[in-house]
């Protein structure tokens, strides 16, 4: 976690991917708030003194006074920038922000302008104040992730309790976790009952009920009641070591703005020292004004630094991160960000992404003639399915309370491939299973049913005799039309469904929601197939395309989609490998806030960009043409700066 954490600061501070003091040189001092408050003191008595005549002080020592409190002031604000660039340029980092500020303010010093000197290193302290404050919220939106790691699991050994590293704790081990504690690691609940918070990791603030049979994560607090649990993944492998690793790779990949920045301010600072010299020296070797052309020079110097660039450009990606990461949306890099703020085409998973993957009884038919009840038919239809593991034999037995053949006697039982059940219930002949079965059972009484339904139909026969048939169905998420509304009034019109699901039953799932174009009936490298189909078309190579799925079938399009998104994913390795984005709830809707998110980032990242190199090729031309002077010299370099950080600090709120 450390590592995570002066990754993240050195990158917010410098973004120089080889330079490793551009920072904080191994000889900086940090100058905290007190120092500058000090110096913005006596730099304000000295100025307001240089108003005043001091009587009985003969006119050579009438600035002396002036020049101590100057002395002290830059002493105060400008020793520490002045060491670190002297270290800097003994390693190897020449052309950094300090080396800037420390050439300007001691050329000042060197001509006799004081207050100039002096205002350049307060101003740039004071800019540096406002990146670290600013560093500092990012590490708290981020820390709340980092906080998810417990230190120690209570483990259970026979009667004894024993408190040790969770990395000791092998999978089949039993920990207790207390009211109040996190859970350390991954488990099913073997004893007792209560309440988990979730919130760190899903944003999700509502507790949720746990009970015994029940899985809870790492990460996890127990607000109520102790919990025994059986540990089932070693931490390693649990859901906190995967969203640390999730961070890692934030911390890791850079966004193209990011890059930009990077590869930028390698060619642009040695380009505007070599600028500030020339205008120095050629105008003087004509005019011979020395004083002049070099305080023009200090005031290219002083506005061309870059600090507002590689300071607010990781910070707005950084700070977009930090913000999804608190409603439960991990991004693996800030290069994501930028894609998913280009998504035009989203490409999604039917079962367990839009669906609940959870089939449940919808509907039940009789015959005219039938001497059956829905409940009897129900109970019947749940014991002839009473030894089979398929979804759809769960449901009915779900559905069945005990209305008849509660004991039943189930004999007999036959499963015929692709078609159903032959089973003896009760001494009574069933079958259960599709048209097919019926058919070639030759049933009496049965007629093939009309396709107006969405879901699966489940029939039954008692004794060669037709009884009815029962309607199962997946349920539609209670969020998922409002993530397809949201997803239209972001502008990414293009919505896509691709299931193995039957053609009908997928068309009316996506007629419910809203979703344009449907591919039913695929196998997981037919969906793979259509995923290149639509990367195809897209109208330009700038319009990504996104696939959200539930993580597991779905791991090739994943990692082949520009951005891969997988739902409620922590407990799927092929998840984790294969998607850039991970929503840790089981909601789509959080799509919509993940697409906020990165446009909203990828915007202020920009607008910080054209602000400041706009703000400084205008204070650059003015400065060098004589019409400024050095204080607008300092807000073009220390403003812009604050400035930028405050808009990037807008994404922290």
């Amino acid at each position: 976690m450390e590592e995570i954490k002066e990754k993240l600061h050195a990158d917010a501070c410098c973004n120089h991917d080889d330079h490793d003091g551009c920072c904080h040189g191994a000889e900086s001092e940090e100058t905290g708030l007190p120092q500058i408050a000090a110096a913005a003191v006596l730099f304000i008595a000295a100025l307001i003194l240089s108003r005043f005549t001091i009587p009985a002080v003969s006119a050579p020592y009438q600035k002396l006074p002036q020049l101590v409190l100057y002395f002290a002031a830059y002493m105060l604000c400008g020793l520490s920038v002045v060491k670190s660039a002297v270290w800097n340029l003994f390693h190897g980092n020449i052309f950094d922000e300090k080396f800037l500020m420390a050439l300007a303010s001691i050329a000042a010093l060197a001509i006799g302008e004081y207050p100039e000197a002096v205002g350049v290193m307060l101003f740039y302290q004071i800019g540096e104040f406002f990146q670290d404050y600013a560093v500092d919220k990012t590490h708290d939106s981020i820390n709340a992730v980092l906080k998810l790691r417990p230190d120690t699991a209570h483990l259970l050994a026979g009667s004894t309790e024993q408190d040790v590293p969770p990395e000791q704790v092998q999978p089949g081990q039993t920990i207790i976790v207390r009211p109040g504690e996190r859970i350390p690691l991954d488990g099913i609940i073997t004893k007792g009952s209560g309440y988990v918070d979730t919130s760190a990791q899903t944003g999700e603030p509502v507790p949720r009920r746990a009970e015994p049979g029940q899985q809870v994560l790492a990460g996890y607090v127990n607000t109520q009641g102790a919990l025994e649990i059986k540990v089932t993944k070693p931490f390693g492998e649990s859901s906190t070591a995967r969203i640390l690793e999730l961070i890692e790779h934030a911390v890791k990949n850079k966004a193209k703005s990011e890059r930009l920045i990077t590869r930028f301010a390698r060619v642009y600072t040695p380009a505007v020292c070599a600028a500030a010299l020339l205008i120095t020296v050629v105008p003087s070797l004509f005019t011979g004004s020395w004083h002049t052309w070099l305080y023009r020079g200090i005031i290219f110097l002083v506005v061309s630094c870059p600090c507002a660039l590689v300071v607010s450009v990781p910070l707005s990606f950084f700070g977009g991160i930090g913000s999804a990461s608190r409603k439960g949306i991990l991004i693996k890099g800030s290069n994501y960000l930028e894609l998913l703020a280009d998504a035009k085409t989203a490409v999604f998973d039917k079962t367990g992404t839009l669906t609940k993957g959870n089939f449940i009884v919808t509907d039940i038919h009789l015959p005219a003639d039938g001497t059956l009840t829905e409940q009897e038919l129900v109970a019947i239809a749940a014991h002839a399915e009473k030894y089979s593991t398929h979804p759809i034999s769960k449901s009915l037995r779900t559905a069945h309370h005990g209305a008849c053949c509660e004991t039943a006697a189930v004999e007999n039982v036959q499963e015929i491939s692709g078609q159903g059940l032959k089973v003896t219930v009760d001494g009574q002949a069933v079958l259960a299973g599709n048209e097919t079965l019926m058919q070639e059972q030759r049933v009496a009484g049965y007629s093939p049913c009309p396709r107006a339904h969405n879901g699966t139909i489940v029939h039954v026969a008692v004794n060669g005799t037709y009884a009815g048939h029962i309607i199962i169905s997946d349920e539609i998420k209670e969020d998922a039309a409002r993530a397809i509304e949201g997803l239209k009034a972001l502008g990414i019109t293009d919505t896509i469904m691709l299931t193995g699901d039957n053609s009908e039953t997928a068309r009316k799932t996506a007629d419910a929601l809203g979703i344009g174009t449907v591919h039913a009936g695929l196998l997981p490298e037919d969906k793979l197939t259509h995923l290149e189909s639509c990367l195809a078309a897209r109208k330009s190579r700038a319009d990504a395309v996104i696939y959200i799925g539930d993580g597991i079938n779905d791991a090739p399009v994943l990692a082949r989609a520009d951005v891969g998104i997988a739902m409620n994913a922590l407990g799927s390795d092929a998840a984790i490998e294969a998607a850039d984005v991970v929503l840790m709830t089981d909601e789509p809707s959080r799509l919509c806030d993940a697409v906020t998110i990165a446009r909203r980032t990828v915007r202020i990242a920009r607008q910080n960009i054209i602000g400041a190199l706009g703000v400084k090729a205008v204070v650059m031309l003015l400065g060098a043409a004589g019409i400024t002077g050095m204080w607008t010299a300092v807000f073009g370099d220390v403003g812009v700066l604050i400035l930028a950080i405050l808009n990037a600090m807008r994404l922290l709120m």
